[in-house]
């Protein structure tokens, strides 16, 4: 039946994404990080059962940051969700050494990071519910030398994959 239904991935597409302290020289004391994202259930019939769901912000392939985001919630067929998130303080590990790193890519024109959301989730069709699956959803983000999300990166399609 599972087969049958094919069902379809969630699709995750980013919106927003902010480094605002990249201005300055100094930020890495106070930096924050936001971002926003949508998670489309594209499904006509199937629900998508979140069971948690985190993210994480990477630089060069070393994860500077984690937050959870969302507690478990359902999402119906043709369905969207807003998914936004902080990190700061605690959730987020910049030193003054990766800071410099990020300005000199800023004077070269973009920053580029990685947002990785991750999930448990079951697709749920009436009473019966798939199996646990572990999703990830990366999102490639470049920001400009404001420390916002440049044009070519918005609303941009995340590529999802199961583990």
């Amino acid at each position: 039946m599972f087969l049958f239904l094919r069902p379809h991935r969630p699709r995750f597409h980013i919106h927003e994404f902010n480094v605002p302290g990249l201005t300055q020289n100094s930020g890495f004391e106070n930096a924050v990080i936001t971002f926003k994202v949508s998670a489309r259930n594209a499904n006509q019939n199937i629900g998508v059962n979140y069971e948690s769901m985190g993210g994480a912000v990477f630089y060069r392939d070393q994860k500077i940051g984690y937050t959870p985001l969302l507690f478990p919630f359902n999402q119906e067929p043709k369905n969207t969700t807003e998914v936004d998130g902080e990190l700061s303080g605690a959730s987020l590990t910049v030193s003054s050494e990766r800071w410099s790193e990020f300005q000199s890519d800023r004077t070269d024109g973009s920053v580029v990071f990685r947002l990785e959301l991750t999930s448990v989730i079951r697709f749920k069709i009436s009473p019966w519910k798939s199996k646990r699956h572990t999703m990830h959803a990366n999102c490639d983000v470049g920001v400009g030398s404001d420390g916002s999300l440049l044009t070519n990166f918005k609303d941009k399609r995340c590529p999802v994959y199961f583990s």
